[in-house]
């Protein structure tokens, strides 16, 4: 028993002076290989991804604050934000404080080309004006600003509210009378051929012949049958169903704005899970080759570590190009320029909390939702339309005044002046069904109105519990895994102490770094998770808190 004892001493001994000498230095050929090909994906990388000794930092930053140190960034801003909901900053309350706070926001990024090119049928010819060269860290407030300032559905929204309001400016001129002038300035010549039979000739009459015409016509119509306080009305009504439809793409912007910005992180996350499993893979396959040395390991030891490096490489490479993915996807939602290549800036942390109960954040959602409105919207349009096709078969009052002179300035005649007043009574007894048909037509749409808007009732309940029975099970597996984590963390340490001392094996450190790896993911996505349940719930009540247009986070 001494003897066995002495021999496991020098073996260690051993093991530590050979690990002395080698360092980080001892690694195979697949090794290096392996991680060469990773480092040409990540040319770019490393202002886009943590690194592997910053996880823990990660995730002691996603720990809710309990250290005057590590105050959130809503409680940096001030003491008079929503407890209901951290915000990062203020939220514009109309699109066009939302248009001046983007610019504010925008204003502390560099000068480059960032937005798009002015022309929109710009189509690049050559590889270097789609070469990505800019590589731009951005936060989420300064994502959510480019993408409400570029994104091209608000743009052609917005256009849409202003033909809108140009087409109530033209209903509303026929609430004032019709002027008309017409003037006429006429000069003839006229020539007339005779014939004499008493001389046998012919004779040639000319005269010439100068008159002026001039006329004002004055027309109103006194009452229309309600037509045209219908149309008018039906327009202003358009007007507000524009206006949501507007704010229901902002807050459709954001949402997806955000949610890109999420998955770039979780990206980056994995990134970083894969160059830690990268890390001890590497670390098992030089303890591998240490024991070896000394007699204490096998060549199948070996060779199974260098297949798991090089399988940990492979996952890394992977996981580079879903994160170069990502990049392109939210560069895409924000309409950027050809040459920009986007960094997520900010922290894996969590985003807010959620106080209101599940019965709350239904009933804010039916309130805040503008689609909801817009169905409501959509049946007064509907009335007016049934208002406009029945005025067509109701009595129509109009008034008319005419003045005018005719004056031929050849003659010694003064001019001729004339004056007419008229009031016109018009009712159209029969018209085939029409007006009716119109109408019947028009109480169908409300029905369909009606129809919808419960439907969509139903729809926004089952988004508002979908994303809010998320947010909670998200909330709950943050706490569970980073206890998993730590755990994880302590294991691994053992096992490779273990396996170094020559009482463990290498399947026990395998495994070890295969549950933390999973550990370290689970964590990171538990807190994705959070971030975009607490964006669609966000997205699913809309306008909230303070009933504000969207919330810039």
């Amino acid at each position: 028993m001494f003897v066995l004892r002495y021999c496991v001493c020098v073996s260690v001994s051993l093991l530590a002076v050979l690990s002395w000498n080698t360092g980080l230095t001892a690694q195979t050929v697949s090794s290096l290989e392996g991680e060469s090909e990773a480092e040409k994906l990540s040319l770019d990388s490393e202002l886009s991804q943590p690194r592997v000794t910053e996880i823990r930092q990660m995730q002691e930053s996603s720990v809710p604050s309990q250290n005057p140190k590590n105050t959130s960034t809503a409680d940096k801003q001030g003491k008079n934000s929503p407890p209901d909901m951290l915000s990062q900053s203020a939220s514009p309350s109309t699109l066009e404080e939302s248009e001046q706070f983007s610019e504010t926001v925008l204003e502390k990024l560099p000068p480059n080309n960032l937005n798009p090119n002015g022309n929109p049928l710009l189509r690049p010819t050559r590889p270097e004006d789609v070469e990505t060269n800019i590589n731009q860290p951005l936060t989420l407030n300064e994502v959510i600003a480019l993408a409400l300032q570029n994104n091209r559905q608000i743009e052609e929204s917005r256009i849409a509210v202003d033909e809108v309001k140009a087409r109530l400016v033209e209903e509303r001129a026929a609430l004032y009378p019709t002027l008309d002038i017409d003037s006429r300035l006429n000069r003839e010549f006229i020539e007339r051929q005779t014939a004499e039979f008493a001389t046998g000739q012919d004779t040639v009459a000319k005269s010439r012949e100068a008159t002026g015409i001039f006329s004002v016509a004055l027309r109103y119509d006194i009452y229309t049958g309600g037509e045209r306080d219908g149309r008018i009305m039906r327009t202003e009504r358009e007007i507000r169903d524009r206006q949501l439809e507007l704010e229901r793409i902002a807050e459709q912007v954001r949402f997806e704005a955000t949610d890109n910005y999420y998955l770039l992180q979780n990206a980056d996350a994995q990134v970083a899970i894969t160059q830690a499993d990268v890390e001890n893979a590497s670390q098992t396959l030089r303890d591998a080759q240490l024991l070896e040395r000394a007699g204490l390991g096998t060549r199948f030891d070996v060779l199974t570590a260098e297949g798991d490096l090089a399988a940990a490489n492979e996952q890394l490479t992977r996981a580079i190009a879903d994160q170069r993915t990502a990049r392109r996807r939210l560069a895409e939602t924000l309409s950027l320029g050809q040459h920009v290549q986007l960094v997520a800036a900010d922290e894996i942390t969590e985003s807010g909390v959620w106080d209101l109960s599940l019965e709350e954040t239904i009933v804010q959602a039916y309130k805040n939702r503008s689609e909801l409105e817009q169905e409501l919207v959509q049946r007064e349009i509907g009335e007016q339309d049934r208002r406009i096709a029945i005025a067509g078969v109701i009595p129509r009052l109009d008034f008319l005044a005419n003045y005018g002179f005719d004056d031929d300035f050849d003659d010694s005649l003064g001019a001729l002046e004339n004056y007419r007043f008229e009031t016109r009574l018009t009712w159209r007894l029969f018209d085939g069904g029409r007006a009716f048909a119109g109408a019947r037509a028009a109480e169908r749409r409300i029905d369909q109105a009606n129809i919808r808007f419960a439907d969509l009732r139903n729809e926004i309940r089952f988004e508002v519990e979908e994303a809010y029975f998320s947010l909670v099970a998200n909330r709950e597996n943050i706490g569970s895994t980073r206890q998993n984590v730590e755990t994880r963390e302590e294991a691994l340490r053992l096992a490779r102490l273990r396996f170094q001392a020559g009482v463990g094996t290498q399947t026990d450190v395998i495994n070890a770094q295969r549950d933390l790896s999973q550990a370290r993911g689970n964590f990171l996505q538990a807190i994705i998770q959070y971030n975009q349940s607490l964006n669609a719930l966000q997205r699913s009540v809309s306008n909230f808190p303070d009933n504000r247009l969207f919330e810039i986070r």
